[in-house]
């Protein structure tokens, strides 16, 4: 068992230590395949983020969660919701969260985390543990109209969601924690959280950059203080990693919802694009264009291989 432990911290100190990364995932460790506690109905038609949502709230126990519609694409389940249920979601499963158990697992998905999980198997596994994928870019929204028997209502991009959210929050007194970005980017945003947020229980956060002992006593802190959510901020695949190798020490957290870069567009840190750029599904470039050194050999590379994912394994 300790061996095992110390091949997990291993592999997550290797992966974990910024934001907003999208480094391949080097490890080539076998990975288990549990049942999704939120079960899937691949390909059903109809929007059920208000039907399937409210069942979830009414349901007793975990046992009686609703399945949730989704569909395939680039080979990804994809959940069918808008930003409001998906919102509601979150909320309603860190209130079913049994103390002891698991945390749920709520990742996104966008074009590059395709062209990832295509290329790399191990990455493709990350992503299928999680309980619900939601899609995060408008790319995928306007596929799933051409490509899917049912459509995405809307893209459900993380930066919004964290949004709806905290709205929800405030009125339910749901506990947040923020992991992830660097020290001064964390305590940025967090600043700015409680600024737009007064009423919001922020019940810790803290800078990405652990490892070590540093990262036992964190993962020690965070269950101690049993948030609701957290949000985790550590980038493509880290984030993912991070879930699989040490979600089962969080049980004392409701939902992990993997945030990418989310902690530096909260701070103020990189820019939205204007919102006709966001609905036209071109926001990839607009990010590129703000930081062509780092960003335009990665689309180079990515857009093809997930334009040709979504057209060879969507349904």
């Amino acid at each position: 068992m300790r061996k095992v432990l110390e091949t997990s911290k291993r592999d997550f100190e290797q992966h974990s230590v910024t934001t907003g990364g999208s480094d391949p995932l080097h490890s080539s460790q076998h990975l288990n395949h549990e049942t999704s506690r939120f079960p899937r109905l691949q390909h059903q038609t109809g929007r059920p983020s208000v039907t399937a949502v409210a069942a979830l709230e009414a349901a007793p126990s975990r046992q009686d969660l609703p399945a949730l519609p989704t569909v395939q694409l680039g080979g990804l389940p994809v959940t069918v919701i808008d930003r409001q249920g998906a919102a509601r979601l979150m909320l309603a499963a860190a209130r079913q969260h049994r103390h002891g158990s698991r945390p749920y697992y709520f990742t996104s998905v966008n074009g590059e985390v395709i062209a990832q999980a295509r290329a790399k198997s191990e990455i493709a596994a990350l992503f299928r543990e999680a309980d619900q994928i939601f899609a995060d870019g408008q790319p995928l929204v306007l596929a799933s109209r051409l490509l899917c028997c049912t459509r995405l209502p809307e893209r459900v991009a993380t930066t919004d969601l964290f949004h709806d959210v905290a709205k929800l929050a405030e009125n339910e007194a749901a506990t947040f924690y923020l992991l992830g970005s660097t020290e001064a980017g964390n305590a940025k945003a967090v600043a700015a959280i409680k600024a737009s947020y007064p009423r919001l229980r922020i019940v810790g956060h803290s800078h990405g950059y652990l490892t070590g002992e540093a990262l036992e006593k964190k993962l020690e802190e965070i269950d101690a203080l049993a948030p609701d959510i957290l949000w985790l901020g550590l980038g493509v695949p880290r984030e993912q990693i991070f879930v699989r190798d040490f979600g089962s020490r969080l049980s004392n957290v409701g939902v992990i919802k993997t945030s990418g870069g989310l902690f530096d567009h909260i701070a103020g840190k990189v820019r939205r694009a204007p919102l006709w750029v966001q609905k036209a599904g071109f926001e990839w470039l607009w990010r590129m264009l703000m930081e062509p050194r780092r960003l335009f050999w990665r689309y180079f590379t990515t857009n093809p291989r997930a334009l040709y994912a979504l057209l060879r394994y969507s349904q």
